[in-house]
């Protein structure tokens, strides 16, 4: 006797993340305890997982919050992960501590951005990097990846700029490859065309550097900046998963000196 296929989506989808992370049926059984055979049936559809099955599976798979939705969703299931607006509700306080930090950052720059490097919010030191884009590419929705390698953007003040766009390309590319969304997707393609267009090759591989500096030729002179990435820790809603502060420290004593003459 043949087994049904239950044609429900789950299967391709988890074939699809599991071909992602680069394991075999045999190497996701071993992680999750799961028989490769049964690996094989909830991917052709002959067996349905169960809601706990689907959740064991997404946490073996490192999936994003949204992505394991999705796959609960395909499985049909309800969602167990909530989506909020980081301005309302629950989230509204986290948002007030985000923003303090911010503030504590000053004088130096920092950003928060949304899980597609969407501007959030700024603190006031960002100014000198503002002051130095084109005005049209800061209609809301500012997006930081943009404003760095637009031809008109702070593209125009970078030293070693092929460096540098060969860093934010080659970590949005990784990026786009552990979460699989498409806003990601067509964000890097926009990011590839500006590098050509300022003839560079979006393919490039960023040098094997303990930090790779931002160096600006900054009309009030040149100032050099590493960065920072900070998450929230063991999320459980959506848009606290996907939301960073990038901060921005000073590289060398004269952009120090500069900023805290100028923001402090």
């Amino acid at each position: 006797m043949t087994a049904a296929v239950v044609e429900t989506g789950f299967g391709d989808m988890l074939r699809e993340w599991r071909q992602r992370r680069r394991l075999t049926q045999l190497d996701l059984g071993g992680r999750a305890e799961v028989s490769a055979r049964h690996l094989s049936f909830l991917e052709t559809g002959r067996s349905r997982p169960s809601r706990e099955m689907v959740l064991h599976l997404s946490e073996e798979l490192d999936l994003p919050l949204r992505a394991r939705n999705e796959l609960l969703v395909a499985a049909g299931f309800a969602p167990v992960y909530g989506q909020s607006s980081l301005g309302a509700g629950d989230l509204a306080e986290v948002h007030t501590s985000l923003n303090r930090l911010l503030a504590a950052h000053d004088p130096f720059p920092a950003v928060l951005v949304d899980g597609q490097w969407d501007l959030v919010d700024s603190n006031r030191a960002v100014a000198v990097f503002v002051e130095l884009v084109d005005p049209q590419l800061l209609t809301p929705p500012a997006n930081v990846l943009r404003l760095s390698l637009h031809p008109r953007g702070l593209a125009r003040y970078v030293d070693g700029l092929a460096e540098y766009a060969a860093h934010l390309v080659s970590r949005l590319r990784r990026q786009v490859d552990r979460s699989a969304d498409p806003g990601l997707g067509a964000l890097l393609d926009e990011l590839v065309g500006h590098c050509r267009t300022l003839g560079l090759d979006p393919h490039a591989h960023p040098r094997n550097a303990v930090v790779l500096p931002l160096r600006l030729r900054h009309p009030d002179g040149p100032l050099t900046f590493f960065s920072t990435v900070s998450v929230l820790g063991a999320p459980l809603d959506i848009t606290l998963e996907e939301v960073a502060i990038e901060s921005f420290l000073p590289a060398d004593t004269t952009t120090s000196d500069y900023l805290r003459r100028r923001f402090d």
